[in-house]
């Protein structure tokens, strides 16, 4: 038999890098929800990719940015506590938008790490070429970084090429997973994300970040279907007005599709039911940390 090789990958970068959409690619479908809203990962996820005899455990966590609130502090904590254990260090940069602060900072905090270290410059398809190898040699000027990779996870220009060289770089060791599973997260929680995933694409511009969902009951029926009612919580009854809709058409519409999805994800049909409840201060309830995945953070 060939030797296993099993390793793990922390994937970290500014909001808006195209993490998720990078360990999608790589695991082959969807495990991590995304938009193009920035800050849409909360909480770390485990994405679960096969490259021969090789195991990859990629650590999908939430973009790192300057928190404001005791909801951004858990965040950008869970992205740190992402890091650690971690066999590699990826961090994932959108080329097209260029080099800023947020970049700078995060690849500073790296440096001194003892970790291996692949800068993945990702988005090579929207970004201006003549600046990405600047891009590449000012971050490799501040980190020493192992390999620098060119990408566009969502063409998938240069994943092959990346999956192996991850792959390559992981140590000898029985795989953690199964061959068939893809990813940590229970289905109740994949079923809160999903219905997320519709309110951000669909809102994005008029509920920013004001809103989480809850997945009050997951129940299989004897039919082998499963019915899933949910509540989304906003923090004022302005913001529910708006995930509601004239007549209630909007909600119905991210029920529709959120169903849908799930629908594929869990390979089954869906009963989803969708409640909408004003609760000033959601982020300040303990147990919805612990239900997204979140340390409770001073």
């Amino acid at each position: 038999m060939t030797p296993q090789h099993c390793g793990l990958i922390a994937v970290v970068g500014a909001p808006n890098a195209g993490k998720s959409t990078l360990v999608n690619a790589l695991v082959g479908q969807k495990v991590a929800i995304v938009s193009p809203k920035a800050q849409t990962t909360r909480a770390r996820l485990l994405g679960v990719a096969i490259e021969g005899d090789t195991q990859l455990l990629l650590v999908d966590t939430p973009g790192i940015f300057e928190p404001r609130r005791r909801f951004d502090r858990a965040m950008v904590s869970a992205a740190w506590g992402g890091t650690e254990g971690a066999d590699l260090l990826a961090l994932v940069v959108d080329a097209k938008g260029g080099l800023g602060a947020k970049v700078t900072d995060i690849a500073e905090a790296l440096k001194d790490r003892t970790e291996p270290k692949y800068l993945i410059l990702n988005k090579v398809d929207l970004a201006d070429k003549a600046k990405l190898l600047l891009h590449a040699e000012r971050l490799n000027a501040l980190v020493p970084f192992a390999e620098t990779w060119f990408v566009s996870a969502a063409t998938g220009d240069g994943l092959p090429e990346l999956k192996r060289a991850l792959a390559a770089a992981m140590p000898a060791g029985p795989w953690h997973y199964p061959e068939d599973q893809v990813s940590d997260a229970t289905e109740r929680a994949l079923a809160a994300e999903v219905t997320r995933e519709q309110i951000y694409l669909q809102l994005h511009a008029e509920l920013p970040y004001a809103s989480a969902v809850e997945t009050e009951k997951f129940e299989e029926r004897a039919d082998g279907s499963v019915e899933i009612h949910q509540q989304v919580l906003v923090e004022r009854p302005t913001q529910r007005a708006i995930v509601l809709g004239k007549g209630g058409a909007r909600i119905k519409e991210i029920g529709a599709r959120a169903r849908a999805e799930l629908a594929t994800v869990l390979d089954r049909p869906v009963h989803l039911y969708l409640h909408v409840k004003v609760k000033p201060g959601w982020d300040e309830d303990r147990q919805l940390y612990r239900d997204i995945g979140l340390d409770w953070v001073e």
